[in-house]
């Protein structure tokens, strides 16, 4: 498999999203965060983006987020109860599994999901993330955990000209649970789970930026 090739793919996707302003929906809003909603063009569900401005760098505001196994994610993050390097492709792109704990009340079961990751900088100096869901021979289905599929999704840690100690944040996702869950539970998750990414993420920043 081309995880590279796919990886490309995902980035040029995502990097469409944050520049396409049509059709979005605004479905919740904080002091942290926007959440806007479409109809993905992936699979039968939503794509969502929320857009915020974290008080932080974008270096710092990336380090806190970057994909790695022990990175701070983990810590901060309610929705990454662990994360695990499958494959290093090259310097930029890593074949990795995530492991979600139990949601809305215990409906969503704990899942799973494998996902190619590449890591992109543009001239900018925005940071990206850019994942989509691929086989892997190492990491099948395991018992426990329900395997659920991420389409095309990531963060852009962008600079804000002038604020070099702030950084506006957009962030997509688009993912497929698996299992069988009612519709209605999984259309208020996303938008509550990304308002609480938010919200959290701030906070680590916060305590990053102190130590």
């Amino acid at each position: 498999m081309d995880y590279r090739h796919i990886a490309n793919t995902v980035a040029d996707n995502l990097l469409s999203y944050s520049k396409d302003e049509s059709g979005w929906k605004m479905c919740k809003k904080t002091n942290e965060v926007t959440v806007f909603w479409r109809p993905s063009s992936e699979f039968p569900g939503n794509l969502y983006k929320g857009e915020g401005v974290i008080s932080g760098s974008p270096e710092k505001v990336w380090e806190c987020l970057k994909p790695v196994p022990d990175g701070l994610r983990v810590k901060w993050d309610n929705n990454v109860k662990k994360f695990e390097l499958i494959q290093s492709v090259d310097d930029e792109v890593s074949v990795c599994r995530t492991v979600t704990p139990s949601a809305a009340m215990g409906i969503i079961s704990p899942r799973d999901f494998v996902d190619v990751v590449l890591v992109k900088r543009y001239e900018d100096g925005t940071i990206t993330s850019n994942a989509t869901n691929v086989g892997h021979p190492g990491c099948p289905p395991q018992p426990g955990y329900v395997r659920g599929f991420n389409h095309p999704c990531g963060c852009f840690c962008v600079p804000i000209p002038g604020e070099p100690s702030k950084t506006q944040l957009f962030s997509f996702f688009q993912t497929d649970l698996g299992g069988y869950l009612p519709r209605s539970v999984v259309d208020s998750f996303f938008p509550s789970s990304m308002t609480d990414f938010y919200n959290n993420l701030t906070k680590a920043v916060k305590s990053f930026k102190e130590n």
